[in-house]
């Protein structure tokens, strides 16, 4: 039987912001060397002694799953074993709903290291941030547990409540309960921002995430008006390979996105854009940090190499490699990194991450409401504008709140957008 795979660029996810693009199964294999007779013989000596002298009996086939598991998460953080259940979840994610808790996670020193809360869920809802170290699960300790187990143990019921003891930075551990939920994740999401500025963020990379982006800027600029989009990727973790290449094919008219490189010949892929851009050359700004992670950074990258926008925000999480998951029998699969994805310049950001064209940390803006104004408005005997339209101190209406009163990056992507408007307009004048 030739088996489906599917290729992945996230790191495994809890309520799980895993998601796939088919591939076909490859009829060329690298030639086996010969099996190590000596290590197999230690292997089948090491089973037969726990069977007889364990403490407790344990089954064959329990002692043979675990030494699957082992032989996967030795390999790297990302190639794993999955169950059944494991499998129906990862596949289910594909589609943008899933149960659970809407978080990303790896592993690191023993403990699960948070790559991104998903935009929406409990654990965004909570304060979890990307970086919080998880070190126990219901009062049970972290360390020690494989990553599948962990991830499996943060799993249950829609409803069903779960206590995680987080550390975040050099600061002490905190606690936090959450209620699993039916995640469903909007990929897309866009917000005027000002008069001709847009916002528009990826939550994470699903199968429909290219198109969701391409109907939205075909939206925003629907009268021809739009002077500049902000793409906010922060805290993305992720997701569908191909849906990343549609994105950043909505922004630039030619030139290579991404290539692969692995062992196998079908590792090896390289992505085009295809010249339906219908962005033209509408200023853009990137926001990007510790979260944005795999195929958000594929796009970071790839605008980034290409010229087509500014990075700004922080670091990216630094994940270039690919997933691909291999069926096995009994609704069984095996998640194997494959390759290392490269940008257009030949980066591997495996390990490294994108960093910004223009680094600007995380920040809150406030407003001193306790400023007193003073006009000549508000003078005894001032003349009278012509026009009959004065105003004194307080008579302006306040404004409403919105994303840029609380996100410094996203103020800062918003003036450099006017700036580079300017610098453009100049140019022309010349």
């Amino acid at each position: 039987m030739i088996a489906a795979r599917r290729l992945l660029v996230a790191g495994f996810a809890l309520a799980f912001g895993l998601s796939q693009v088919q591939a076909q199964e490859s009829a060329s294999q690298p030639a086996a060397a010969p099996l190590p007779l000596n290590e197999l013989r230690t292997f089948a000596e090491v089973f037969e002694r726990i069977r007889g002298s364990y403490v407790e009996p344990v089954d064959d086939a329990t002692l043979l799953e675990n030494a699957i598991r082992g032989m996967l998460e030795g390999l790297d953080p990302h190639s794993a074993y999955l169950t059944p259940e494991d499998y129906t979840g990862l596949q289910d994610s594909t589609e943008g709903q899933f149960g659970g808790l809407g978080i990303e996670v790896g592993q690191e020193d023993g403990f699960l290291k948070v790559v991104s809360p998903i935009d929406d869920t409990p654990a965004a809802e909570a304060g979890i941030e990307a970086g919080d170290l998880i070190i126990k699960i219901d009062d049970q300790p972290v360390k020690g547990m494989s990553l599948m187990d962990a991830v499996d143990s943060m799993r249950g019921e829609p409803g069903s409540e779960v206590r995680l003891t987080l550390v975040r930075g050099e600061g002490r551990p905190f606690e936090v309960t959450l209620t699993r939920a039916i995640i469903k994740v909007k990929s897309v999401k866009t917000e005027e921002l000002e008069p001709g500025y847009a916002y528009l963020r990826v939550t994470q990379f699903q199968i429909n995430t290219g198109d969701e982006v391409r109907a939205a800027i075909n939206r925003l600029n629907a009268n021809g008006q739009l002077k500049g989009l902000v793409l906010d990727l922060r805290n993305n973790p992720g997701g569908v390979l191909q849906a990343a290449v549609e994105v950043v094919d909505s922004f630039v008219d030619s030139g290579l996105i991404v290539y692969t490189k692995g062992r196998l010949s079908n590792a090896e892929m390289r992505f085009n854009a295809t010249s339906a851009n219908p962005s033209g050359s509408v200023p853009l700004v990137v926001l990007i940090n510790g979260g944005s992670a795999s195929a958000s950074e594929i796009v970071a990258g790839a605008l980034q190499d290409l010229g087509r926008g500014v990075i700004m925000g922080t670091d990216s999480f630094g994940k270039g490699s690919v997933q691909t998951v291999l069926p096995l029998n009994n609704d069984r699969a095996l998640k194997l990194t494959t390759a290392l994805y490269y940008t257009p310049s030949g980066r591997s950001i495996q390990a490294q991450g994108i960093v910004p064209d223009i680094r600007v940390e995380r920040g809150h803006l406030t407003v001193d409401e306790g400023e007193v104004g003073f006009r000549e408005a508000d003078l005894a005997g001032h003349i009278n504008n012509a026009s009959g339209n004065e105003r004194p101190t307080g008579s302006e209406p306040k404004p409403e709140r919105s994303l840029l009163d609380d996100d410094y990056q996203l103020t800062q992507a918003l003036s450099l957008l006017k700036g580079l408007n300017i610098a453009t307009r100049a140019r022309s004048a010349d």
